[in-house]
C-alpha cells in the first residue's frame, strides 16, 4: 500500500494536475508545481501514518518523508530544467528530450522506494511483498488493486500521451492535420482562332491543393487514450487477435490521407507507438491481475 500511495500521488501531482502550459514554462510555475505536489504527497503520507502508526511519530513518518520527497523532487526538477534548457531550439532533439523525461520518472520512482527504505525501513523484499500484497496468494487486497488500476489509467493516458508526444513531435506539425490532396484543371479556349486554326483551340490549366481539417487536438488525444485503454484491456484478457482491429478501424478513419507518404510515416509512427505502451501495459495488468 505504501509504495503504490506514493506512487499514486506523485502521478497525480505530476500529470492531472499540471497543466500543459506549467510543462512549456517548468521553471516560471515550478513553485505552483511543488504546491501541487505538497498536498497529494501529504495526503498520501497521513493515510499511511494512520493506518500502519495509528497517528504515532507524526514527524518521522509523515513531516520527515514529506520533506525529503518535496526537496528531492524540486531537486531533480531544477536538474532536468537545465538539461532540457541546454537543448538547442531544434525539432529533431524530440529523443533526447524524451530520454530526459523517462530519467526524470525514474528518479522519482527511486526518491519513493529510497523515502520507504529510509522512514518505514522497509527492506527491498517487503516492498516487494507490500506492492504484490503477497500472503501465501498472489493477488492484490481490494485496496491496493484500486490503487493499482488508478495507476495503469494514469500511466495509459497521460504519461503514455507525453512518451507518443516526444516520439511524433520531431515530425512537421501540419501532418497532424492533414486531410488529402486535391487536383482542379480547367480547360481555357485559345483566344486567336483565325491566325493558326491548325493548333489545338484549348489548353488546360492543373492547379494542386493540399487540405487541412481544423486541429482538434483534444478528439485526437482521447483517441489515443481510448485506443490504449482497449489494448491493455484485450491484453490482459489475452484477445491479441482483436488488437488488429483497432488498427484496421483507426486505418480506415484515415483511408484518404495515407495516400501522402509524410502523413502516412506520421500516421504508423504514432499508431505503433502507442499500441507498443498499450500492450507493455496489458502485460503488467495481467501479470498483476491473473
Amino acid at each position: 500500500m505504501t509504495i503504490l500511495l506514493l506512487l499514486l500521488a506523485h502521478l497525480i501531482a505530476d500529470f492531472w494536475l499540471q497543466s500543459d502550459q506549467m510543462v512549456q514554462h517548468k521553471m516560471k510555475y515550478l513553485k505552483k508545481h511543488m504546491l501541487h505536489h505538497l498536498p497529494t504527497t501529504g495526503i498520501a503520507l497521513a493515510i499511511i501514518w494512520g493506518y500502519q502508526y495509528a497517528f504515532q511519530h507524526v514527524i518521522s513518518y509523515l513531516i520527515l518523508p514529506l520533506a525529503f520527497i518535496i526537496i528531492t523532487h524540486l531537486l531533480i526538477d531544477l536538474l532536468k530544467i537545465k538539461f532540457v534548457d541546454s537543448l538547442p531550439k531544434n525539432p529533431t532533439d524530440n529523443m533526447k528530450k524524451l530520454g530526459y523525461f523517462l530519467a526524470d520518472q525514474v528518479l522519482h520512482i527511486m526518491i519513493i522506494l529510497l523515502t520507504c527504505i529510509l522512514f518505514f525501513r522497509m527492506t527491498t523484499a517487503e516492498m516487494t511483498a507490500s506492492l504484490l500484497n503477497l500472503h501465501g496468494t498472489s493477488s492484490l487486497s481490494l485496496f491496493n488493486t484500486v490503487l493499482f488500476i488508478i495507476i495503469i489509467y494514469i500511466l495509459a493516458t497521460s504519461v503514455s500521451g507525453h512518451i507518443v508526444k516526444f516520439i511524433i513531435g520531431s515530425l512537421p506539425s501540419e501532418f497532424a492535420n492533414f486531410e488529402g490532396e486535391l487536383t482542379l484543371k480547367h480547360q481555357i479556349a485559345a483566344g486567336n482562332e483565325k491566325i493558326r486554326p491548325e493548333i489545338d483551340k484549348h489548353f488546360s490549366e492543373e492547379y494542386h491543393y493540399f487540405t487541412y481539417s481544423a486541429p482538434l487536438r483534444s478528439r485526437g488525444k482521447l483517441i489515443g487514450y481510448l485506443e490504449r485503454l482497449l489494448v491493455i484491456l484485450l491484453t490482459a484478457v489475452g484477445a491479441y487477435p482483436s488488437i488488429a482491429f483497432i488498427i484496421a478501424a483507426k486505418s480506415i478513419a484515415r483511408f484518404k490521407q495515407l495516400d501522402d507518404r509524410n502523413w502516412a510515416e506520421y500516421f504508423l509512427l504514432g499508431t505503433l507507438s502507442s499500441i507498443f505502451l498499450g500492450l507493455v501495459l496489458g502485460l503488467i495488468v495481467q501479470g498483476v491481475l491473473t
